[in-house]
């Protein structure tokens, strides 16, 4: 048997108010609309839902029971509004997000904190990945957006880059290394060193070495690699071998073991920003989340290029 929930949720309101004119003025009815629409209530049911004594009409057993079912539709819809109206204005809803390990590290978490205690009606998903397996996952619409650099985007025409900072690359030392203490590192001091360097096929790799290329690094003595970006900075903190990382994703991590050197070059340009997919419409909370992410990682991690 199929009931009008308009009708439960109307027989609570009765139940609630104690009479059907208190119970109409509530709902914004005529009190014969109301009696009317309980009547229709009971001949779909078959039994009264209400005994007369005298003018009043006092809800029976079965009128009670079917008042709470009332009552918890009144609720059921009073949640739904309220989150449909968070859910518009982006503090409620679902929010799936991809990202490289080191980007997913503090520089993201530190804005994603703050987004989750101010919008606690969101449900949160942050994935970690490799540039291609994050590239997937967004072209399958399995995250909705990912943060991490440019280069995730620039092969693929289906998606849209939109800048935040830009993550410079820098070659990074033990802070007492014997190379911090020279005013000028040339390309002959990085090719006498030792290097960690990142695995290979790497985005990261593949910057270093064609920034180490144009500035005259002939070779690089490469001793150790590693896909683990923690890993490589704990070996970096206890021997002399030097890299290079990103500075806004590693500095958080860095300490006073760790220092960036003076070197530099335009191939250690790295825009970091959000990469979504073209022609897909943003909810609400994807929305919101961008605006809150360009305004707390941008102004306070913006590097002076």
């Amino acid at each position: 048997m199929k009931l009008d929930p308009k009708h439960l949720s109307q027989l609570s309101v009765i139940v609630e108010s104690g009479s059907f004119q208190m119970a109409a003025d509530r709902l914004a009815l005529t009190q014969p609309a109301l009696s009317r629409n309980m009547r229709t209530l009971e001949d779909r049911i078959g039994a009264p839902l209400f005994q007369r004594d005298g003018r009043r009409s006092i809800p029976n057993a079965l009128g009670l029971k079917l008042a709470r079912s009332g009552l918890a539709i009144r609720i059921a819809e009073e949640q739904a509004g309220n989150f449909a109206d968070m859910a518009a204005a982006g503090s409620a809803g679902e929010l799936r997000i991809g990202s490289p390990p080191i980007v997913a590290g503090r520089l993201l978490t530190g804005a994603l904190s703050k987004f989750i205690t101010q919008n606690p009606n969101c449900k949160v998903e942050l994935r970690t990945g490799l540039v291609h397996e994050l590239r997937t996952m967004l072209e399958r619409g399995q995250i909705d957006l990912v943060f991490g650099p440019q280069s995730l985007a620039d092969p693929v025409e289906e998606l849209v880059f939109t800048p935040i900072i830009d993550d410079r690359v820098g070659v990074v030392c033990r802070s007492d290394h014997p190379l911090t203490k020279r005013a000028k590192i040339m390309a002959s001091d990085l090719m006498s060193e030792s290097w960690l360097a990142h695995s290979r096929g790497s985005l990261l790799r593949q910057q270093t070495e064609a920034a180490m290329a144009l500035s005259g690094v002939r070779h690089m003595n490469i001793i150790c690699e590693t896909d683990s970006i923690r890993t490589a900075l704990e070996i970096l903190s206890s021997t002399d071998l030097i890299s290079t990382m990103p500075k806004a994703s590693t500095e958080p991590y860095l300490g006073t073991s760790l220092v960036f050197l003076n070197f530099d070059n335009p191939q250690f340009h790295r825009p970091l920003g959000v990469i979504s997919r073209k022609n897909i419409l943003e909810t609400p909370v994807v929305d919101g989340f961008l605006k809150f992410l360009t305004a707390d990682v941008g102004p306070t991690r913006r590097l002076t290029l």
